[in-house]
């Protein structure tokens, strides 16, 4: 149900020896996904800003956040769930132990306005977010290997069943951003190539 009907981009272009969709400014770039999935690598290939940032996406005017003033950055995102007052993101405790799974609160996730006046700033064409979605094979065998090291303890007790889980709230809010109007694009992977969703 949740995965993504996509397809390349008929224009591309190269930033730092990375390939974008043709549309793409250095400086929009947001670069989110699940655990593990490669944001930190990316970040570091286009020499961004190495400090992790949140948003919490119920939160009003969180496109305003200090956060966001570097670009490009790694993004962690906070969902809202259905029956869940705090948005949480996927790798929080309260997240991981519920069962059955939360479902996404579409309702309240808070979007940019339309930009409305000249000189006012158009939110909506600020940030572009590159959604990196491996398979979950992979994003499993990559957090694994990181788990040996000991070096971030959202990886301990990893398991596929969770990874496909974290993919799927990822892929459901990259439908959902793509269906409003937020510019948005897919990686499968670091070394993939930029995809876009098709309706």
């Amino acid at each position: 149900m949740d995965q993504l009907k996509t397809q390349p981009f008929d224009t591309l272009k190269k930033i730092k020896d990375i390939t974008f969709p043709e549309f793409v400014s250095f400086r929009q770039l947001l670069i989110t996904g699940p655990p593990g999935a490669g944001k930190s690598t990316m970040i570091k290939k286009l020499g961004g800003w190495s400090e992790e940032g949140y948003i919490d996406l119920s939160l009003n005017r969180w496109w305003t956040a200090q956060s966001l003033s570097l670009r490009p950055r790694e993004i962690h995102l906070g969902f809202p769930f259905e029956g869940k007052k705090k948005a949480l993101a996927v790798f929080e405790k309260a997240w991981i132990d519920a069962s059955p799974p939360l479902k996404l609160d579409f309702n309240r996730i808070i979007l940019p306005p339309p930009k409305r006046f000249f000189f006012s700033v158009n939110w909506r064409e600020r940030y572009i977010f590159e959604f990196v979605l491996p398979n979950p094979e992979s994003l499993l065998r990559q957090r694994i290997k990181r788990a040996e090291l000991g070096t971030h303890h959202v990886d301990e007790a990893v398991n596929l069943e969770r990874i496909e889980r974290q993919l799927s709230v990822y892929r459901q809010i990259a439908r959902y951003l793509h269906q409003q109007g937020i510019s948005i694009y897919i990686r499968e992977g670091t070394d993939g190539i930029p995809l876009q969703i098709i309706d």
